[in-house]
């Protein structure tokens, strides 16, 4: 007997949350005409406080529930779509939906990267669908088509700016000549970033959503403490500067690829070359650029986050479970994880190097540095002389080298740190090409 309805139960009423409920109500004629009945949200969980939304005012009380219990037994509730975020309690509400039959929609990338693998198994053993296209990149299209389209694809690499937040304080550092803290804390009066922006800035979030792309890109779990990890911090504004001259721009860059057998999986500020198409996104824009060995390049590029791209994204992982369930789809194919991955050791990556110091102002300064960097097999590309401070009698210089190992380069920088004549390490930021 064909379906009449597909039940929506939704967890969650914030930025998220409230514009999913939004969208299923307002577009419900749309929906309906692309699934082949309609869809009906049936419950709402939400905290005490969350009731006093404007919304959940508008949309009547008998909709919502704070009590787990209740919001589980609702009848005729096939989908649910978890929109809190975070690991706790989302992990258990995911867990006991999917063990419940019931198809899960999240846009929880934590979650996901934490334990995406450990909730796919669950959902084929009770034959459901675990969607979660919202969780990377917002409202881009990019879980479905390495799902999907890519799939007769060997990927060869991803390279992606995958936190609309860092990039654009990197966007206003590089454009306005201003320092990190100053830009921060403008970014957090517009809301482009959080009052506790750790997440962002350390790269955490990024670290997230690589996880995620590189486990579907190279069918092996990949968990975010394999990815190594660095923030934009420490980036000055003479960084960029000394960027723009040597014909770079400054990226937090999430890159993972093939390499000898192993999987690269890192998470950096980078310089890239001004030319390139990933140097040139600006603002809260996301860009991930997928190298295959059949396609080639591709670019995908959106807003990476806010409540519309990502409801998007969101609604069609609802009408895409909807149809599963009208047409008599359980699960589907569901790409098994190879768990037995090499990931290859940060130490053994190479690549080339930019390393700004502040060293004396003297004869023979460079030949000392000179000498460090070639007992490490570290070759110098360029040497530039930036300001000197008469009255402190320093100079500062930018380095920049041929291709190294990260080990050698990073013992290289301990043993210059000892030198009387190096001053400070200001910087040394990886150069991807």
């Amino acid at each position: 007997m064909k379906k009449q309805s597909v039940g929506i139960g939704l967890m969650g009423l914030g930025v998220v949350g409230g514009q999913v409920a939004r969208v299923l109500i307002e577009k419900a004629e749309i929906l309906a005409g692309q699934v082949g009945c309609p869809l009906v949200l049936r419950k709402i969980k939400v905290l005490e406080s969350d009731l006093s939304r404007p919304q959940a005012k508008e949309m009547g009380p008998q909709l919502f529930t704070t009590d787990d219990k209740e919001f589980f037994t609702t009848p005729e509730m096939d989908i649910v779509v978890e929109a809190i975020g975070g690991e706790n309690p989302a992990l258990k509400y995911l867990r006991r939906a999917l063990s419940a039959g019931k198809h899960v929609v999240t846009s929880n990338k934590e979650v996901i990267a934490k334990y995406g693998a450990e909730l796919m198994a669950l959902a084929q053993q009770n034959n459901v669908g675990l969607r979660y296209e919202a969780s990377v990149g917002g409202g881009i299209p990019l879980i479905a088509p390495f799902r999907r389209d890519l799939v007769a694809n060997e990927i060869r690499g991803i390279y992606a700016i995958i936190n609309g937040t860092t990039n654009y304080i990197l966007t206003r550092m590089s454009q306005e000549n201003t320092d990190f803290v100053s830009v921060l804390g403008q970014a957090q009066k517009l809301g482009y970033a959080e009052a506790d922006p750790k997440n962002d800035i350390e790269g955490i979030d990024a670290a997230y959503k690589l996880a995620i792309l590189a486990s579907l890109a190279f069918q092996s779990q990949i968990r975010p403490d394999d990815i190594y990890r660095e923030g934009i911090s420490r980036l000055s504004s003479r960084d960029f500067r000394y960027a723009r001259e040597l014909g770079f721009a400054i990226k937090l860059l999430a890159i993972a690829k093939r390499s000898d057998k192993a999987i690269e999986v890192r998470v950096h500020p980078a310089f890239v070359p001004e030319d390139s198409f990933l140097a040139k996104v600006s603002g809260v824009y996301n860009a991930v650029l997928v190298d295959g060995d059949l396609m080639g390049k591709v670019i995908f590029l959106g807003e990476g986050a806010g409540p519309l791209p990502t409801s998007s994204a969101v609604i069609a992982d609802v009408v895409s479970a909807a149809r599963d369930i009208v047409s008599g789809v359980g699960s589907g194919a569901v790409r098994q994880l190879k768990p037995d991955k090499t990931i290859k050791p940060m130490t053994e990556i190479e690549t080339r190097y930019y390393i700004r110091m502040n060293v004396a102002d003297c004869a023979g300064v460079l030949a000392q540095i000179s000498n460090v960097l070639g007992n490490h097999n570290i070759s110098i590309s360029s040497v530039i002389q930036k300001e000197a401070d008469e009255l402190l009698e320093t100079a500062e210089i930018v380095i920049m080298t041929h291709p190294a190992k990260e080990a050698a380069v990073v013992q290289a920088l301990e043993e210059l740190k000892t030198l009387e004549v190096v001053k400070e390490i200001n910087n040394f930021i990886r150069v991807e090409v």
